[in-house]
């Protein structure tokens, strides 16, 4: 059972990354789509302005401004150096390739590309944003893990003479809670719900377990030295609450949030859910 929880566990974690992950996938595929389609773009801009040239030269020549010889070489001038400008602007687009599939796309950021242009005559830099920032999230969410200890005190008991070890008793939480902003221009109020997997185990003292007596269930001494007692109980809950408390504004060129990070935080509310099972585990000590 501890393996399918850590899995479960691990599950949970994994999905609260993965659209994060296939959103920044989409858009690097996205930007690495449009600079391979530069590519072509860039030899062909090159092959027309050679082409361009040629026509000049040979104009020149045709008006005996300049010899067969000199058009020659300056058809062969041109032709080195337009070769040399498609190596050079295709390298600068490969390399800007190879650090987004080595790096993905920097986060936080409008996601832009900058492919260098041949127009006119000029290189310039023509821009394209893939993708912008979403100006305004009310909800967001965040993935639940908790893990502690668990104890169950009677009446005129305390912990010290509790019926259950305190270091033996613990539960595990895990699960996924959404948080949604009340009011649009404001964020003092916030609702928050989700749902949580939680296993407690206890651990009775004094080498006693549980017995189900038909009326009740009550802890009884073993007549057999016991090496292991302890009692897991599943539950499945959904606590929904609203939330309290000042945020810090964070606001940027195209988009703002609130950061309710190192603030206090107070919060009213409850949940409701229901029991996955129980079970007692028993181990006798073979000695």
């Amino acid at each position: 059972m501890k393996i399918i929880i850590y899995a479960m566990a691990i599950t949970m974690w994994l999905l609260s990354t993965a659209q994060f992950r296939a959103q920044d996938k989409e858009t690097a595929e996205q930007q690495i789509e449009i600079l391979n389609a530069s590519i072509e773009q860039i030899e062909q801009e090159e092959k027309d302005a050679l082409k361009n040239e040629v026509m000049s030269i040979n104009r020149r020549l045709e008006n005996k401004e300049i010899t067969a010889d000199e058009a020659d070489t300056l058809k062969r001038t041109a032709a080195e150096r337009r070769a040399l400008n498609i190596e050079n602007r295709v390298a600068i687009v490969n390399n800007k390739i190879a650090f987004i599939e080595r790096n993905g796309v920097p986060t936080g950021t409008i996601n832009k590309i900058e492919i260098n242009v041949f127009t006119e005559g000029q290189l310039v830099d023509v821009e394209y944003t893939s993708r912008k920032r979403k100006y305004d999230r009310r909800t967001t969410s965040d993935f639940v893990f908790a893990f502690g200890l668990s104890n169950a005190i009677g009446d005129g008991h305390s912990l010290s003479d509790s019926d259950f070890e305190v270091g033996g008793s613990r539960f595990a939480e895990f699960g996924w809670a959404w948080k949604t902003r009340v009011f649009k221009e404001s964020n003092w109020l916030r609702f928050k719900y989700g749902f949580s997997f939680v296993q407690s185990g206890l651990k009775p003292t004094d080498n006693r377990y549980f017995v189900d007596t038909g009326s009740e269930t009550e802890l009884q001494v073993s007549e057999f030295d016991l090496d292991k007692s302890k009692l897991r109980i599943d539950n499945l809950v959904f606590p929904v609450h609203f939330e309290f408390g000042p945020s810090r504004k964070k606001e940027g060129e195209n988009y703002f949030r609130y950061s309710t990070r190192k603030k206090i935080k107070v919060g009213l509310g409850g949940y409701a859910g229901f029991r996955l099972g129980t079970l007692q585990k028993l181990k006798y000590d073979e000695a």
